[in-house]
């Protein structure tokens, strides 16, 4: 390998691992503003959030990885242009083609890397943050007291509070105990209180002061009891405790999940697709069976009978065909048909369309695995000539073009995939959409990277309307 060929290789992997954890810390921070709500105020271990992060990010690479290798190939061919270096080199008899050569190699091995990510690692990833997410969704709110509000977190237990101070003290505590076998609540009224766990975390310590409890003595052989005991009792400071395991986190099996889509490779798509594809037919097949009965011919003697009757001609109005006597029923019976096929279209659509959804989906999913691998050579022939072409390295002008153009391709993906779900796209044009619209992009930009076209460069569009207006001038 030629010492030049190093000097890219080493000029395109600093900006690309530096382009690729930014974009990485941004899109896990629109992640966190996303799911604020399911993660604040629930008393979730650090380590929790850690590895639900850790899960996203790797959700995440499908993203940023296309992302990265445009801004970075725009910042290395930028910065050899606008350094001249890129001059030298064509003046050392090596072109532009022959200079990338060693990135595009490079390149084809971070897209094979990538294929495999996204059939291999990919699944397992979603499979264990859907899991885990699930997890955080469906826990229970960590005691959060709001004035003025009943808090029933805790199993047994309804609180409330006329307000608190930021120190955490609680004031004017209103607690109603159902744990009695009577079913009538015991009532702690406190003047004030203050809220803390045990060293090991499982119970929770109200310290009240200054209240008053009341408590109805429960009556054993349950006949009304007109003289029922209020038992009232005055302290100056108690320590009920509540059981916190059930806020605790319980994880649910991650195999509950497998049979989703986002969590299957290759084979296992190809699995699903074709159990999708047999409950269709079934589901056809039986819902043509069903309506078939609808028009069968209730004629008893055809088939066992060698007597020739010529057959009955009907007309537009069919009740005249009818004998009077018989033509309710005939409209009864045929209103019960109606109903009968109705009902029965109505109770298979939804399964038909959800059937129908999953198997486009399936199909969309599995073109996804081969376009997050081709999506990093199509944005590295976008960005490698137009770095050549504008010549400007830094994170100015190179950041603000690759965004554009990343834009556009995200665009363009994420409006035909959710066509394609809708049924008006074939899954497979609409996943390869963007990459038919920008290959020709690609190819020109290339070419006239090759013959150092000066696309971008604003004197010489001056320059350009300047002559037009002389030679306007020169006509006049």
């Amino acid at each position: 390998m030629k010492k030049i060929h190093l000097l890219i290789i080493k000029a395109f992997i600093r900006p690309f691992i530096a382009t690729f954890f930014v974009v990485m810390f941004i899109l896990l921070m629109f992640f966190l503003f996303k799911y604020v709500d399911d993660l604040i105020g629930k008393g979730f271990e650090w380590y929790t959030i850690l590895e639900l992060m850790y899960y996203q990010s790797m959700v995440q690479i499908s993203m940023a990885l296309p992302l990265s290798v445009l801004l970075s190939s725009i910042m290395t061919f930028g910065t050899l242009g606008e350094n001249y270096e890129l001059v030298a080199i064509k003046s050392a008899g090596i072109s532009l083609q022959k200079a990338m050569r060693p990135l595009m190699i490079l390149i084809f091995a971070l897209s094979v890397s990538s294929f495999f990510f996204s059939n291999y690692m990919l699944p397992k990833a979603n499979l264990k943050f859907y899991s885990l997410m699930y997890d955080v969704r469906n826990k229970k709110l960590a005691f959060l007291i709001k004035p003025g509000v009943f808090n029933n977190s805790i199993p047994n237990f309804s609180i409330r509070v006329d307000r608190k101070d930021l120190n955490g003290t609680l004031y004017g505590i209103t607690l109603y105990d159902h744990r009695g076998s009577n079913g009538i609540p015991k009532i702690i009224k406190a003047q004030e209180g203050e809220m803390n766990k045990t060293s090991d975390g499982n119970y929770m310590v109200l310290k009240l002061k200054n209240g008053v409890q009341y408590e109805e003595q429960a009556n054993n052989n349950g006949i009304y009891n007109p003289r029922q005991v209020l038992i009232r009792s005055r302290f100056k400071e108690t320590e009920p405790k509540f059981d916190l395991s059930s806020f605790k986190m319980n994880k649910t099996d991650p195999n509950a999940f497998g049979n989703s889509t986002v969590m299957l490779n290759l084979k296992g798509i190809d699995r699903k697709r074709d159990s999708l594809s047999k409950v269709i037919d079934t589901l056809n097949r039986n819902t043509t069976a069903n309506l078939s009965n609808n028009f069968r011919q209730n004629n008893t003697a055809k088939g066992y009978t060698k007597v020739k009757i010529s057959p009955k001609k009907i007309g537009d109005q069919i009740l005249t065909s009818i004998p009077s006597g018989a033509r309710k029923q005939a409209l009864e019976t045929a209103n019960g048909i109606v109903s009968s096929i109705a009902q029965n279209l109505s109770n298979g659509a939804p399964r038909y369309k959800d059937l129908m959804g999953e198997l486009i989906f399936t199909s969309v999913e599995y073109q996804r695995k081969f376009t997050l691998a081709a999506s990093c050579v199509l944005l590295f022939f976008i960005g490698a000539p137009l770095g050549a072409i504008i010549r400007k390295g830094g994170m100015g002008l190179p950041v603000v073009i690759a965004i554009s153009f990343f834009l556009i391709y995200h665009i363009l993906t994420t409006v035909a995939e959710k066509s394609a779900r809708e049924g008006s796209l074939n899954p497979i044009f609409a996943m390869w959409i963007a990459f038919i619209v920008l290959t020709p992009l690609a190819a020109f930009l290339t070419y006239k990277a090759t013959v150092d076209s000066a696309l971008f460069d604003v004197n010489y569009y001056k320059q350009f309307f300047m002559k037009l207006l002389r030679i306007k001038q020169k006509e006049d």
